[in-house]
């Protein structure tokens, strides 16, 4: 698919800012006053942010607050419902400890809770799509919720679980990577299943269903070399997990060296979370001879 730079950053800001606002909301680490400050600030920013960042990928901005109305039966408002109703909480809880030096356990705890199932309902917006079989694992949501949890784990300097949050990520990152690769295959989607006609027999494209590009062939079908992919897949690998695990491991720490590991595991996940997306089959792609 089509990895579009909003939902990208939408996506792995987002994390990250959730991500951090949990360890927070856990009292991790203990700040109080403007220490607090500005990791609530850090987190706001990247919470808000992604959210803002979505909304340019939207087809009709102004019906955005449609988005919220339908959470019987769509993850995207129930992403939306939730993330709002997390910011809400973690912010009354921020203002208590930075301006009162008041720290509500059950209101952290609670806005702890909501920021995990806002960046689970995230994930469910392509973990359920079949249409997309790279997607359609379950590893897809707890992939999100550990690059939000290391990444946060990270931000809050809380180097220890970041650890082994890492070792967890990086070892389902590759597991996802290599059942992603099959999953196609695995999912049964043929020409002949998409369009009904398999009774028939074997079933080949004439012709392109256009003459010219479309939204479908813009969006939904996007090729990316294996060769290319593997590389990528190897230095994001290398960037947010690897070395910061090694570093963690065997070295010294400073504010400077931490600074580091953050900086390299932000722009592995960003290559990772464009994999996650341009990678992506959707089963579209057969109508085109693409996948």
């Amino acid at each position: 698919m089509h990895p579009a730079a909003s939902v990208i950053i939408f996506t792995a800001l987002s994390g990250l800012g959730f991500g951090l606002l949990t360890f927070l909301g856990l009292g991790q680490p203990t700040v109080t006053g403007w220490s607090a400050f500005a990791f609530f600030f850090i987190a706001f920013a990247l919470a808000v942010g992604g959210l803002i960042a979505s909304t340019f990928h939207l087809g009709n901005p102004q019906r955005a607050m449609k988005a919220f109305s339908q959470w019987r039966t769509s993850w995207l408002s129930r992403e939306g419902v939730i993330a709002v109703a997390a910011l809400l909480v973690m912010g009354l809880y921020a203002a208590l400890l930075i301006f009162a030096d008041i720290r509500i356990i059950p209101l952290g705890w609670l806005g702890s809770a909501l920021c995990i199932a806002a960046v689970f309902c995230t994930s469910m917006i392509y973990a359920q799509l079949k249409t997309v079989p790279r997607w359609n694992m379950p590893t897809t949501p707890v992939l999100f919720l550990l690059y939000a949890l290391s990444g946060g784990a990270l931000l809050a300097a809380q180097l220890h679980i970041a650890f082994f949050l890492l070792i967890a990520l990086t070892l389902i990152q590759v597991l996802s990577w290599m059942r992603g690769d099959v999953s196609f295959a695995v999912a049964g989607h043929t020409i002949e299943t998409a369009t009904g006609l398999g009774h028939l027999g074997k079933v080949r494209l004439l012709e392109s269903p256009h003459s010219g590009e479309n939204y479908l062939t813009r969006e939904m079908v996007h090729v990316i070399g294996r060769k290319h992919a593997v590389k990528l897949r190897i230095i994001a690998a290398v960037c947010f997990g690897l070395i910061p695990i090694v570093v963690l491991a065997g070295f010294e720490l400073n504010h400077y060296s931490v600074v580091l590991i953050i900086l390299l595991h932000i722009f592995g996940l960003f290559i990772s979370r464009w994999l996650f997306f341009a990678q992506a089959e959707h089963v579209v792609g057969l109508y085109y001879d693409k996948r």
